[in-house]
């Protein structure tokens, strides 16, 4: 489901400054600016961005969520999934991992895995009725507060 007024492209420098500021307002070990830049370089990531539609010019779009990941042959991660808070229960989330799976079929990616954290009850349902099934536990995982992560998993279909 795309939701109205929004847009899905591939992460570019203009974004930078915004998706920081919803790391540090979201997580509470947020990526820094230069970690999130350094992604634009990296060869095996592939990051998306949502930006609001019907602004004058591409350069005024806010950014209503972002999707990060990286491939190694057949495999994927999802590193971030992020939506403003202003933007929730819009399907933007939703929007950003469809569009990142089809991105990464073509791409020869058979499998996609992310973490989150296990109290994350939307998340959690969200990807569930996306098709990622639970395939373990990471102990500890997240900190501030220490937290256990789920491990999540799809395999695509379409993947050549």
């Amino acid at each position: 489901m795309i939701v109205p007024m929004q847009k899905i492209v591939a992460m570019q420098q203009r974004h930078m400054t915004e998706i920081a500021a919803l790391e540090a307002a979201t997580f509470s070990a947020p990526w820094d600016e230069a970690s999130i830049r350094a992604e634009l370089e990296n060869p095996l990531a592939l990051w998306l961005v949502a930006e609001e539609t019907g602004k004058d010019g591409a350069e005024d779009a806010d950014v209503l969520g972002y999707v990060g990941s990286q491939t190694c042959f057949e495999d994927a991660d999802i590193l971030n999934v992020c939506v403003a808070p202003a933007a929730r229960r819009r399907g933007v989330a939703q929007a950003l991992m469809l569009e990142l799976e089809a991105r990464l079929a073509p791409r020869g990616v058979e499998k996609i895995t992310l973490e989150v954290r296990s109290s994350n009850e939307p998340a959690i349902r969200l990807y569930e009725k996306l098709g990622y099934a639970r395939v373990g536990l990471r102990r500890g995982y997240y900190e501030k507060p220490r937290e256990d992560a789920l491990i999540l998993q799809k395999r695509l279909k379409s993947a050549p």
